[in-house]
């Protein structure tokens, strides 16, 4: 029996979940800005208090680990990290798109979400890269990955392999997937957000087959180099 504690704030929203075996517990949920660094503490400790769970009776943290924003996931991951240097329990890491993935196939299992050829279907997780740009990978709904991890430009002929058959929509969805619904007319648009119970059975699977980060060193995926922009105002 495993007690894993989630964490995932590589978005705008910062979501902290406690499963055991693989099935969520409780959850603390807010997309109200990016005050993830006062958030994700304070989440903690509400979901023990709420559960009565001590933190030396966790059994693992786990993180989504990216990709997404910059600050999001260095302050996840480093809250990680230092729990698990802390309670001396083990890291395990949860790529974003693929916890984003599970989400979406629970909801399905769940009855929320209505995708038409559901089991043919490919699942396009997007979580916003800025402008135009979105980090994204294809799956089945068997979460399977097709594609590799990529930051993509999304325009008119972007997934044309995955476009246009009926009997295997191109399900797109994440924080990413609203600007990129027009683009994307023949795609299927579905509402789903990116949340630490996305983690859960991914986090228990790994547990269970013993995939644990090197706390010490352990650094999350960003895909793309963070680039400082210079500021245009003149200095006096």
């Amino acid at each position: 029996m495993a007690l894993i504690l989630l964490i995932e704030t590589g978005t705008d929203i910062c979501s902290v979940g406690i499963a055991r075996d693989g099935e969520l517990l409780s959850l603390r949920e807010s997309d109200q800005g990016r005050d993830h660094a006062k958030k994700v503490a304070l989440f903690v400790d509400e979901l023990l208090r709420e559960t009565g769970i001590q933190p030396d009776e966790l059994d693992a943290v786990a993180v989504g680990m990216g990709p997404g924003s910059y600050t999001g996931l260095r302050i996840g991951v480093s809250f990680a990290k230092g729990l698990c240097y802390g309670l001396q329990k083990p890291l395990i890491a949860v790529g974003s798109l693929d916890s984003l993935t599970a989400v979406a196939r629970e909801d399905f299992e769940a009855g929320i979400l209505n995708v038409p050829q559901w089991d043919g279907a490919r699942l396009c997780p997007m979580v916003d890269a800025r402008r135009m740009e979105v980090y994204t990978r294809i799956f089945t709904t068997q979460g399977e990955p097709l594609t590799e991890v990529s930051a993509e430009v999304i325009t008119s002929e972007s997934f044309a392999d995955f476009r246009h058959n009926a009997e295997a929509p191109l399900v797109i969805f994440g924080n990413g997937a609203e600007k990129c619904r027009e683009l994307l007319p023949d795609a299927v648009w579905v509402n789903v957000a990116p949340s630490a119970r996305g983690l859960a059975r991914p986090a228990q699977e790994a547990f269970e087959a013993g995939r644990f980060e090197d706390v010490a060193y352990f650094e999350p995926f960003y895909l793309k180099d963070f680039v400082v922009i210079p500021s245009k105002k003149r200095l006096l």
